[in-house]
């Protein structure tokens, strides 16, 4: 049963600004207790990571303490309340790195559900502080049931999300997707993780997410995507729509070389009909012009392409590919940094991997 106490709060008077105008008496709802999507395992050492308790040890210590934060976890809830509001306590004190906004890094991101599979962006929680944060998502909403999906930090833990609803409306889990429509599983690298979306829902696979009406597992580690079995065997462990291979970023053309084939095959032992998409390092954009990382693409492209034709000839089944020709443009413009996609380029990868990603899920 969700768990709720009455507290008096400060409402805003506009979503956007988030100001304080009057006080309004509200409930709080344990956001736990509701309809979590994005991750894939029970048995957690805290209530919120991404791979299991007994994935310490086993993976190296940098992949465990990334599985921490949150990325692509999402709780997914019903109200007809006017407003909006929540609080969380992050487990890092930085708020934001050097690529990142605070509000994507350590924020919390809301949609509502306007159609059948149709969601808008409503909202975010701003991180002003840590390590314990409120803020009001959105206030002067119409009265109505409405459905909402809200977005944990991308490169932040979570020890604890509470949501608060004026007292007297309701706030309920929201229906379980059909067992039968199985998550799609991300495994990469910073670009997965979600690095430099300026919010939690504009990296990919929650895009992909939206535009499919399927739950997505991140386990986007950020420069520690490296094709490891020690992490595939997780991956391995998760009943899956399809898996999206996409860790070019993090390894060089020789790791790629020794590492894909044996990683693929793990996967199709377990899942001989799950399909499997293996996706190019997206190309830097200053490559242009600049040799080294012109080269440094095109030789782990190389070594994947190499990769991926020795499994076809392998009979190896229900294989996908994505070139980096289309994952970010050919204009220069899609990134923050010369590696890491913007909001921009986010959407362009997310319009590249959608085709093969519909076929796969037919």
């Amino acid at each position: 049963m969700i768990s709720r106490r009455h507290f008096t709060l400060l409402c805003g008077s506009a979503a956007l600004a988030q100001t304080p105008s009057e006080k309004i008496e509200v409930d709080w709802h344990d956001a736990s207790q509701l309809t979590v999507e994005g991750l894939a395992f029970q048995d957690r050492k805290s209530p919120w990571d991404r791979l299991p308790a007994r994935a310490e040890g086993v993976v190296r210590k940098e992949v465990w303490a990334l599985s921490r934060d949150t990325a692509g976890a999402l709780v997914r809830f019903t109200s007809n309340a006017t407003e909006l509001r929540a609080r969380w306590s992050l487990t890092r004190k930085s708020l934001a790195g050097v690529n990142m906004t605070a509000i994507g890094a350590s924020g919390l991101d809301l949609y509502v559900k306007t159609g059948m599979a149709s969601w808008r962006w409503l909202g975010v929680g701003r991180p002003a502080e840590t390590p314990q944060i409120e803020a009001v998502l959105a206030t002067g909403i119409p009265s109505g049931e409405r459905e909402y999906m809200l977005y944990l930090p991308l490169y932040n833990g979570v020890s604890s999300l509470e949501i608060a609803v004026p007292k007297g409306a309701t706030l309920k889990a929201a229906a379980a997707r059909p067992a039968a429509r199985k998550p799609i599983v991300f495994y990469g690298t910073s670009i997965t993780q979600g690095a430099s979306a300026t919010r939690a829902g504009m990296c990919h696979p929650a895009i992909l997410g939206r535009w499919l009406d399927r739950a997505v597992i991140n386990l986007g580690f950020s420069g520690n995507g490296r094709m490891e079995p020690e992490v595939l065997k997780f991956v391995n462990e998760i009943d899956a729509a399809a898996f999206v291979l996409d860790c070019l970023p993090n390894i060089t053309a020789k790791e790629v070389e020794e590492r894909t084939e044996p990683g693929v095959r793990m996967l199709r032992a377990a899942h001989p009909d799950t399909p499997i998409l293996l996706v190019e390092d997206r190309n830097y954009p200053q490559g242009f012009l600049l040799p080294a990382p012109r080269e440094r693409n095109q030789s782990s492209q190389a070594a994947l392409r190499a990769a991926f034709q020795r499994l076809q000839k392998a009979k190896v089944r229900g294989l996908y590919y994505v070139s980096a020709s289309e994952l970010l443009g050919d204009d220069g413009e899609a990134t923050t940094d010369g590696s890491h996609p913007s909001d921009l380029g986010f959407v362009r990868q997310a319009q590249a991997l959608e085709k093969p990603l519909r076929k796969m899920l037919k």
